[in-house]
């Protein structure tokens, strides 16, 4: 029998809408079968270098290490678009804390400002989640937030826990009255969190798709070589006008 599964793995940014169109798309046809399973960016870049999965799915660009490491045969695959949204414990938000900006949260980050009250909340010390090694999204928060990849984050060392996946950075919010994190856009579309503005602006479908908002971010799909017959299939679904619905409707910014 010909091979006809098409293995996904990588962000878990991109999880949540690569895994819904999987469901539409394998009740639509029987000629492949695609299963995803997230893990983060790197280790998905990693599996298709590596031949462990067919498809990637990534919530930044490759790494000029990435790219050094296993050379020049990644295609890139445009899929949509995010905003990384800076998001505090609902109870700080109600007690005043509804703006920051960016030299705030970088402050918050590298442990210069610890309590709420140095920046209008209440006298309460911060609570500072970050992702783990290796997510796209720590990535992207890292360079625009504290000017590189691999920045030192003494807040979260001091008093502050890294999570796995957005839904870990999303529980451990939930979970506090005092902490602040980071989190895919289409994680919070519920009122469970406080979602800041960042230097005035709203994260929104617009202010992402047009790149107003400071941390509006490209999500990919990418393949090691030429993709295999069943991963173009797929791919090409999820960026048809039934994927990219799909897209929309699951919290993300369609292309």
């Amino acid at each position: 029998m010909a091979y006809n599964g098409v293995t996904v793995s990588g962000s878990s940014t991109v999880m949540p809408l690569v895994e819904s169109c999987a469901e539409a798309f394998n009740v639509q046809q029987s000629t492949y079968h695609v299963s995803v399973s997230s893990g983060g960016t790197g280790a998905g870049i990693t599996n298709i270098a590596e031949g462990r999965s067919d498809i990637a799915m990534a919530s930044r660009e490759l790494t000029a290490s990435e790219r050094s490491r296993y050379g020049s045969s990644f295609k890139e695959f445009l899929i949509g678009y995010d905003g990384l949204c800076v998001a505090v414990s609902r109870e700080i938000y109600d007690d005043g804390v509804k703006s920051l900006t960016k030299d705030q949260v970088k402050k918050i980050y590298s442990g210069e400002i610890s309590n709420w009250n140095q920046i209008g909340g209440p006298d309460r010390e911060i609570y500072v989640i970050a992702r783990e090694q290796g997510s796209g999204t720590r990535d992207s928060f890292n360079e625009v937030i504290m000017g590189k990849r691999d920045a030192e984050l003494p807040g979260v060392d001091e008093h502050g826990s890294v999570e796995t996946g957005n839904a870990g950075v999303k529980t451990a919010l939930v979970g506090s009255r005092q902490a602040i994190g980071y989190l895919g856009y289409s994680y919070v579309n519920d009122n469970s969190l406080g979602i800041v503005d960042l230097d005035g602006i709203k994260p929104t479908i617009e202010t992402i798709r047009r790149g107003a908002y400071p941390i509006a971010r490209k999500l990919y799909l990418y393949t090691f070589g030429e993709p295999k017959p069943g991963a173009k299939v797929f791919m090409d679904f999820v960026v048809s006008s039934e994927g990219q619905a799909i897209a929309q409707e699951m919290g993300f910014v369609p292309i």
